[in-house]
């Protein structure tokens, strides 16, 4: 949504900065200011304003500063819209919404309140399940011989549902009610209507979002029932795709260590918070996505994934090495610490003490060195063939890193394993991405790039800036010559001009612009980033976050094209993704049945494309 800045304006002059930072901080009046120990670093000393006359709040330590909405988007991680709404609700003020029909403003109404209602339930049910627990000797017994103090129960609001089938009916007045089964506390049998409780005879964690509202829970079974951890599915306020457990109460503690460890289970927070490293969070049962490293660097600069070190988790560790890659710049580090198979941290910490634990993490492995090894495994690199298939598997890999001096040097490291200079390395993956798009024009992609140094065909870093700095010596991109790329600037131009139309494609969607070749790729990057930090925003406010922008007169060029009365229509943007994704698979057909009759993978990729395109409903 985008919100007009009159409202802004007027948001801001009835919030009261020293109110909302005191909730978060202990604050003492010092003269014409109040002054208190910086929430965003660790220090005995404070040095920490807080201006009632400015309005405004500034360390002279760290240096962050901002007004009562920068506070909430830098302590509790929202982005803008996030804290507006958020800041808007504390003073009792409704959030307008510019270009959109009075029709989509009471959908999104009827969603903000369908979503506050759910979490009242889910909020209503951690706390029947904490009062269970106390009455639970069994459940009890469980997390003290996992170690774990009341203390930490109370911090993580830890419960338990009880064995029977239908234990919230005493809780909820009607065991009918639809929020139930809608806010996945209840399952309804298809065949028969019967509703009984998802989680039972299970420890229960309560999942927090940024907000600390609880949107969804994980259960661990006490018994031998399965399966073993259970989490809630997704709801209209739970996505495990973009939550990560732990992380509000981990907040904290994240500034003041200076890093984010990422486990592979909330028992495995708990634990640790237990043991002394209070800033760990969890994933839900799923891989690592770009969506929870993303709103990891919203807290911190430094991430380490901790996996086991079994083949389970050198597959997890790699899930997430795709899922960090884009936002890997030069100013944040990403590590990988590999246990034991026969630990986890809280077994290593127990058995080695926390001292142990926290070299360990010191000297976890750097995201250039794992990209490496990941791209190196199985490779012989004494014949040519295995260098070969390391700079073929090391491509798709480099090439997500967002430009910089990363970037570039992992270009000179892998050049010198596969016994290549640097810029032989970068012509032969510039004519690779060629192959992979003929229509993008095979010249210009395979022409030498020496004045672009190792920037290769990359897309920019999704950062939240309206500037993307262009790497001295290269010059703007130029619009890729054909039917593709019109098809890519006519997306563009119905993206930019409609301020809701990104927030409806999926996931699915948005990789699939965004991997498009410069500088639609880069572009449709910039405007997620941009959708993610502002929300939707009206082309004219677009326009001013264009300004010295590296493709900025491409765009203004693309935009002024559209005539005043052409409406775009949702059908059309629909039709050119279809269209784009049948390109796509050509290609990778026409590819792999080249590549076929001398490398075994790739025969292999080419029979289930052909066997999922026959499985593939007809159109």
């Amino acid at each position: 949504m985008a919100i007009p800045q009159n409202f802004i304006q007027d948001l801001l002059s009835r919030a009261d900065v020293v109110e909302i930072v005191g909730r978060y901080v202990q604050l003492k009046k010092g003269g014409a200011n109040y002054l208190g120990l910086c929430p965003f670093h660790g220090e005995k000393s404070p040095s920490f304003t807080v201006s009632p006359s400015k309005q405004f709040y500034h360390c002279f330590g760290c240096g962050k500063n901002g007004n009562a909405i920068g506070f909430l988007m830098d302590y509790a991680g929202m982005n803008f819209v996030e804290a507006v709404k958020d800041l808007a609700g504390q003073y009792g003020m409704q959030v307008p919404e510019d270009d959109t029909s009075p029709a989509d403003r009471a959908r999104a109404a009827q969603q903000r309140e369908k979503q506050a209602t759910l979490t009242d339930v889910l909020e209503k049910a951690g706390a029947a399940y904490r009062k269970h627990l106390k009455e639970s000797p069994r459940a009890v017994d469980y997390l003290k011989s996992r170690g774990l103090s009341g203390e930490i129960a109370r911090t993580f609001g830890l419960g338990y549902a009880p064995e029977g089938w239908r234990s919230l009916a005493s809780v909820f007045p009607s065991y009918d009610d639809p929020l139930l089964a809608e806010s996945g506390l209840v399952i309804v049998n298809e065949d028969d209507g019967k509703r009984y409780d998802r989680f039972r005879d299970r420890v229960m964690f309560p999942i927090r979002n940024v907000k600390g509202e609880c949107i969804g829970f994980g259960g661990r079974v006490l018994g031998d029932g399965t399966p073993k951890y259970l989490n809630s599915p997704e709801t209209p306020v739970f996505s495990k795709g973009r939550e990560l457990y732990g992380l509000w109460e981990a907040r904290d503690a994240i500034r003041a260590q200076g890093y984010v460890l990422v486990t592979e289970g909330y028992m495995d927070v708990v634990a640790l918070a237990q043991l002394g490293f209070p800033n760990a969070v969890a994933t839900l049962g799923t891989a690592c996505t770009t969506d929870h490293v993303h709103k990891l660097f919203r807290f911190t600069d430094s991430v380490v994934f901790s996996f086991d070190g079994d083949a389970a988790g050198r597959r997890a560790a790699r899930k997430a090495l795709d899922g960090a890659l884009p936002y890997a710049t030069d100013v944040r580090s990403v590590k990988f610490l590999f246990l034991p198979p026969e630990h986890d941290p809280d077994s290593f910490i127990r058995e080695f003490g926390r001292d142990a634990f926290a070299r360990a993490v010191g000297d976890a492995t750097p995201l250039s060195r794992f990209l490496i090894d990941s791209a190196r495994e199985g490779c012989d690199l004494a014949t040519a063939e295995g260098r070969a298939r390391l700079a073929s598997n090391a491509r798709p890999l480099w090439t997500l890193l967002p430009d910089g001096a990363l970037k570039r040097q992992l270009l000179g490291e892998i050049a010198d394993l596969v016994q290549l200079a640097a810029r032989e390395l970068q012509e032969l993956w510039d004519q690779a991405a060629s192959r992979a798009r003929p229509a993008a024009g095979s010249a210009a992609a395979s022409r030498p790039r020496a004045a672009e140094g190792a920037s290769g065909a990359s897309q920019p870093a999704r950062t939240g800036a309206g500037h993307t700095p262009r790497p001295s010596g290269t010059r703007p991109a130029r619009a890729p010559r054909g039917t593709p790329m019109n098809r890519a600037s006519r997306a563009l131009q119905i993206l930019l001009s409609q301020p809701t139309a990104w927030e409806h494609l999926s996931q699915d969607d948005h990789h699939l612009l965004c991997e498009l070749p410069p500088p639609y790729g880069g572009l449709f990057a910039w405007l997620d980033a941009q959708h993610h930090d502002h929300g939707p925003q009206p082309w004219s406010a677009l326009r001013e976050a264009l300004r010295d922008h590296a493709d900025e007169a491409f765009v203004l060029a693309e935009m002024a094209k559209v005539p005043p009365e052409i409406e775009s229509d949702p059908a059309e943007l629909a039709d050119i993704l279809a269209k784009e994704r049948q390109r796509r698979v050509h290609e990778e057909r026409a590819r792999l049945a080249a590549e076929a009759a001398t490398d075994p993978a790739a025969y292999e990729r080419l029979k289930r494309l052909i066997e999922a395109e026959k499985a593939a409903p007809a159109p």
